[in-house]
């Protein structure tokens, strides 16, 4: 049942820390309670060869390009060729892959972002995982709380799936594009292969091999449109 949500359809577990995680679960939300307890186990297996271990969980590759300026809380974990630039806030339980971009003035909290991925300007990511080599445009970010705080639903089609959780943000498979200064209301899931236009709101469930340009209009991806 809704096949076109589940974590095998939209992202290639080879491509993160988490794969082995991931895949006891059918759907993405149910693996976000986790997240902070699967960094603290998979930091204890890195090799201290490999890796830095700054402060109380933080583990950071030596190949990884920190800016002083940022901010990182535990547990974390940065992988390798990764940059982490000026003022990038981590807030904690964030498992970032390998060469990915965290970019100026972005926020990031619980969250898994697979290898390649980029967030590279102004974007606050929030209780989502971001698929391999997704992208979010400058000034993209996910909403992950319901102005009435309320239980976050996720809408397929014509119906709501309870998830019985307060803060989703948005799930990206792999290769997505956000368009810059769009808003991913809780609950959004896009699928692989699909773009989004600059400056949409976005919400529930998007399918793969799209191009989203607002609400109600959603078309086939078409190579160099």
């Amino acid at each position: 049942m809704y096949e076109d949500l589940t974590i095998k359809e939209l992202f290639s577990l080879d491509e993160t820390l988490a794969g082995t995680y991931l895949s006891n679960f059918k759907y993405p939300w149910e693996a976000l309670a986790g997240i902070g307890d699967l960094i603290l186990e998979i930091g204890k297996g890195l090799s201290l060869d490999e890796y830095d271990k700054r402060g109380d969980d933080i583990w950071i590759h030596k190949t990884a390009k920190v800016f002083d300026s940022a901010y990182i809380a535990g547990p974390c974990i940065i992988g390798p060729d990764t940059e982490v630039r000026h003022c990038a806030f981590i807030r904690g339980k964030a498992l970032v892959g390998a060469s990915c971009v965290i970019g100026n003035s972005c926020e990031l909290k619980n969250v898994i972002i697979f290898n390649k991925a980029q967030v590279p300007h102004y974007n606050y990511v929030g209780d989502s995982i971001l698929g391999f080599k997704s992208h979010m445009g400058a000034g993209s970010i996910t909403s992950n709380l319901k102005s009435n705080k309320t239980n976050v639903t996720i809408k397929y089609s014509d119906e709501k799936i309870e998830t019985g959780l307060r803060k989703i943000g948005a799930f990206l498979g792999d290769h997505v594009e956000v368009g810059c200064g769009s808003v991913l209301n809780p609950g959004t899931i896009i699928g692989k292969n699909t773009c989004v236009y600059p400056l949409s709101s976005v919400r529930g469930f998007v399918n793969k091999n799209s191009i989203y340009k607002k609400a109600g209009e959603i078309t086939d991806f078409v190579q160099n449109v």
